[in-house]
């Protein structure tokens, strides 16, 4: 068996380290109860691809996107800031 090797050189050099900084793995934390939330989602949609959806199917898939729904407002009001919050009462 022979092995395949690249015949050329990258266009762009690798960086030398290839894991996230630290800012990325915070934005990474931020977005993980939307990214939850999605998944949820995705996996009680998947869950009918194959069958009909009955009335608890349908019950999960409504509380999973509401679920998102939340996760996404929550996560634009933490981007928004404090000074958003305060407006309101």
């Amino acid at each position: 068996m022979k092995s395949i090797v690249a015949r050329h050189t990258g266009v762009t050099p690798l960086p030398v380290d290839l894991e996230p900084t630290d800012a990325e793995l915070d934005a990474i934390e931020a977005e993980m109860p939307v990214i939850s939330a999605e998944v949820e989602l995705l996996d009680a949609l998947i869950g009918l691809l194959d069958r009909p959806a009955s009335e608890f199917d349908a019950r999960r898939i409504r509380r999973a996107h509401n679920r998102v729904l939340t996760a996404r407002r929550d996560a634009a009001n933490r981007a928004a800031g404090p000074q958003a919050s305060g407006d309101a009462a």
